[in-house]
């Protein structure tokens, strides 16, 4: 039987995950306070690496001005935008991203690292409070809007769960309203543990008491006298609260039994400050300067004097090798760094650039923004700006941001208009209902005419949607609601 013999030539493209590239694809979702962890073990494994006192660079940016490329990270950048279905694959390997598919993040206003491949043991890490808090409010309320507020708000509860702050200050800080404020706060105050975002004593038992349903006008006269029940004085607790002594006596009991610190019940463990990876602030005569936060980035140098010593002297193969593998390493990692910082500037510069309102005018001005956007605008890929926008803080004349949360979904303009930001639209809602009579309730039919009269495409169910998510109730119970305040003179 005779066999015939073919030689074939097949050319086929296919992307190799290098240990230098699982490296790179690592070092960019670091936050900084990670990268200095991952950098002192390095330290101590590469003996020709060695931390440098001087800035790397000059990273301030001004008006945006594009920050120089290298080639070092020619074939990450390669395989990034590669049109390649392996490209793909390996981003969502490695991108640790929970984001839907319009660019929705949901990663926590508290910044708590997310999981980056085992760099860190988190869940032997007690959550602190205001992680705890937070982690609640991201789940009960989609608006972006809410959550910046929300973020301040916690940041402002102690250890005990007392907001210590005025709500003038945080409305004055992020532009917006002083009763949308009041109302994020509502809801802060509607988490566990019972009682926590109270501005006072006798407002946390008060929480504490409405959860089980006991808060009537008596009991909250007797909170408003907590100096009468310390003092024991059951006489003037009558008079105050119009209830009998065996019924005074019972009230205080019970109100002795809530918890004056609700926060000391979670933990005590106190979130860190987050440090920003990013500054942002005005340029006079217009523009913003967008830089770097060099204290926190570390900065390397190979020391060739000793690597030329040490070269010298080895004579083992296994030496040589070993001297080599720390060569190629400690120069990779170098440029590795210049080019995290670099890419991480780049993206920063664009938000500044597409968010100019918020900063400007405050939250209602958030733009519609996915990581299509950003990465289109930069020329990089999509996976890449995930990357650098998770764990990474900017620092605002308004406050401090995760990068992630610059970035709001859209709804679609009707006609040739441009998109409206889903934050504005749920502006909107909320100003149509806050401007009802109670004659004039407005059904969800009747807000999605009026939206779409302004130019907004939406459909009921996403305006039902959004009002539920704000905690607005139908138009059947506005209506009732109204009613009675309208006939109780309130």
């Amino acid at each position: 039987m005779a066999f015939a013999v073919k030689l074939e030539l097949r050319q086929r493209q296919a992307l190799v995950v290098t240990p230098q590239l699982q490296q790179a694809i690592k070092l960019l979702q670091l936050s900084n306070l990670d990268l200095q962890n991952y950098v002192e073990r390095e330290l101590e494994q590469n003996p020709l690496l060695e931390l440098d006192a001087a800035p790397a660079f000059d990273a301030a940016v001004e008006d945006h001005e594009p920050a120089p490329a290298t080639d070092t990270f020619a074939d990450v950048a390669a395989a990034m935008t590669a049109d390649l279905p392996l490209a793909e694959t390996m981003a969502s390997a490695y991108d640790g991203d929970d984001r839907d598919g319009d660019g929705w993040a949901s990663a926590r206003i508290t910044g708590a690292p997310a999981d980056d491949g085992g760099s860190r043991d988190y869940e032997s890490h007690a959550r602190s409070l205001g992680e705890h808090l937070t982690e609640q409010f991201d789940l009960a309320v989609p608006s972006m809007r809410l959550r910046i507020i929300a973020r301040h708000l916690i940041d402002m509860i102690d250890e005990a769960g007392y907001l210590r702050g005025e709500l003038e200050t945080v409305a004055e800080t992020l532009g917006a309203p002083l009763r949308e404020v009041e109302r994020t706060l509502s809801i802060v105050q509607g988490l566990e543990p019972v009682g926590v975002g109270a501005r006072s004593l006798s407002e946390c038992l008060a929480l504490q008491l409405r959860e089980r349903n006991r808060l009537d006008p008596a009991m909250q006269a007797i909170l408003d006298n907590l100096g009468l029940v310390a003092a024991r004085d059951m006489a003037k607790l009558r008079r105050v609260s119009g209830l009998s002594l065996d019924e005074v006596e019972e009230a205080v009991r019970e109100i002795k039994q809530l918890s004056p610190k609700p926060g000391l019940a979670f933990g005590r463990t106190v979130a860190p400050p987050v440090a920003p990876d990013v500054f942002v602030r005005r340029r006079k005569g217009g523009g913003w300067i967008v830089e770097i936060n060099q204290e926190t980035l570390p900065k390397l140098l190979i020391n060739h004097h000793y690597q030329a010593i040490v070269h010298g002297a080895v004579k083992s193969d296994a030496d040589k090798t070993f001297l080599s593998t720390c060569v190629s390493s400690a120069n990779w990692l170098v440029k590795s760094l210049d080019q995290r910082t670099r890419t991480i500037l780049k993206v920063a510069q664009e938000i500044v650039a597409q968010q100019e309102g918020f900063l400007v005018h405050g939250v209602r001005h958030l733009k519609p923004l996915n990581l299509r956007d950003v990465a289109s605008e930069i020329k990089m890929h999509e996976s890449t700006v995930s990357r650098v926008t998770s764990n990474k803080f900017m620092a605002t004349p308004r406050g401090v941001f995760e990068l992630k949360y610059f970035f709001t979904s859209a709804i679609a303009a009707a006609g040739r208009g441009e998109d409206h930001s889903s934050e504005a639209v749920r502006h909107r809602i909320k100003a149509l209902i806050d401007a009802e009579r109670p004659e004039a309730i407005l059904s969800d039919d009747q807000i999605v005419a009026r939206l779409r009269a302004d130019g907004v495409d939406i459909a009921r169910r996403t305006v039902a949607k959004y009002r539920e998510a704000m905690r607005i109730s139908s138009s059947v119970q506005r209506r009732r609601q109204k009613r009675m305040q309208f006939a109780g003179g309130v």
